[in-house]
C-alpha cells in the first residue's frame, strides 16, 4: 500500500513539474534589417530556436517572419555576410503576439590567399613557356610601322590630302599647256601617210 501511494505521489509530482516547465506559446513576428541601415531588409535569414529542439524557420524576401515560440525561448539570427545574433523573447507577455525589429551587422570576412595556377604539372608549363610568343617592344613596333610594306599598305588604303591633289593638278596643267604648243611632224603620223597615197592613188597630186 505504501509503494502504491508512493507510486502515485511520484507521478503527480512529475506531472506537476512537467506543467510548470511547460512555458505559454508566443505568436512571434518581425522583419530583419540591415543595421547600416534601417531601410535595407535582408532577406532569408535562417532564425533557429536554440530552446525548442533547434526549429528552423525562414524569412522571406522582404525580411519578414512569424511564427510560434514559448516564452523566453532563445532565437539566432542567422545570414550570409552578416554577423549572427540571438535574443530571448521576454515573459509574461499579455497579449500572446511579440513583434520585434531585428538588426543584423554586416561582417566581413576576410579569405585566404590562393593561387591558382593553369599548369596541371610543372613540364606543361616548361612547355609553354618555350612556346610563348614574347610581345614586340617599341623600338620593333616602329620598325614595322616604317617598313616598305607597312608603307605601301598605307598608301593604298589612305586617301591623298589637300596638297598631293593640287600638285597633281599642276602637273597636269603644265603637261597639257607643253603640248598645246609642240609642233608634230606629219612624216610621224602614219595616217598622214595614208592620206598621201590616197591622194597619189587618185591622181589629186600634182
Amino acid at each position: 500500500m505504501k509503494r502504491l501511494i508512493g507510486i502515485l505521489f511520484l507521478l503527480v509530482s512529475l506531472s506537476a513539474l512537467g506543467q510548470e516547465k511547460e512555458k505559454p506559446l508566443v505568436q512571434f513576428s518581425g522583419v530583419v534589417y540591415n543595421a547600416d541601415s534601417v531601410k535595407m531588409v535582408v532577406p532569408y535569414v535562417t532564425v533557429t530556436n536554440l530552446s525548442s529542439n533547434k526549429t528552423v524557420v525562414i524569412t522571406n524576401y522582404n525580411g519578414y517572419f512569424s511564427f510560434v515560440a514559448h516564452e523566453q525561448d532563445s532565437l539566432q539570427f542567422t545570414a550570409i555576410g552578416y554577423a549572427p545574433i540571438t535574443m530571448m523573447l521576454p515573459q509574461n507577455i499579455a497579449s500572446k503576439s511579440y513583434t520585434a525589429k531585428v538588426m543584423l551587422k554586416p561582417q566581413i570576412t576576410n579569405l585566404p590567399m590562393v593561387r591558382v595556377f593553369p599548369w596541371a604539372t610543372t613540364d606543361e608549363f616548361r612547355k609553354d613557356f618555350v612556346n610563348a610568343k614574347i610581345a614586340d617592344d617599341d623600338l620593333e613596333i616602329a620598325r614595322k610601322n616604317i617598313s616598305r610594306a607597312s608603307i605601301v599598305a598605307m598608301t593604298n588604303t589612305l586617301a591623298r590630302d589637300g596638297q598631293e591633289i593640287q600638285a597633281a593638278n599642276a602637273q597636269q596643267m603644265h603637261t597639257n599647256i607643253v603640248n598645246s604648243h609642240s609642233i608634230t611632224n606629219p612624216l610621224l603620223n602614219p595616217l598622214a601617210w595614208g592620206s598621201l597615197i590616197k591622194s597619189i592613188t587618185d591622181g589629186g597630186g600634182k
